[in-house]
């Protein structure tokens, strides 16, 4: 059933599973740890002192990394919880 505004009406969409959900925030929540390692990774490899040094600086620069691992995990650029979600919700990496 379709409504005026031309979305489909909540009756009509399908019944989300919850464990599927579950899964699927936690392969999220896996990919935005991962990142977050990643992003460490990358900023100790910088190649010169910081000018703006200080432990205020780098903790602020590390809630801003983990905001951005959050955010890359959430929108899926990666794909590392898509093929998590594959692997453990039992269809074998088949398509829903």
């Amino acid at each position: 059933m379709i409504d005026r505004i031309g979305t489909p009406s909540p009756a009509s969409q399908p019944q989300a599973n919850p464990k599927r959900e579950q899964l699927k925030a936690a392969a999220q929540a896996f990919e935005a740890v991962f990142l977050r390692q990643m992003i460490g990774s990358m900023r100790q490899a910088s190649l010169g002192e910081d000018i703006m040094g200080g432990r205020a600086a780098e903790q602020f620069r590390d809630m801003s990394d983990a905001k951005l691992a959050d955010s890359m995990a959430q929108t899926g650029g990666f794909g590392i919880a898509e093929l998590l979600l594959k692997q453990f919700d039992g269809t074998g990496g088949a398509k829903k």
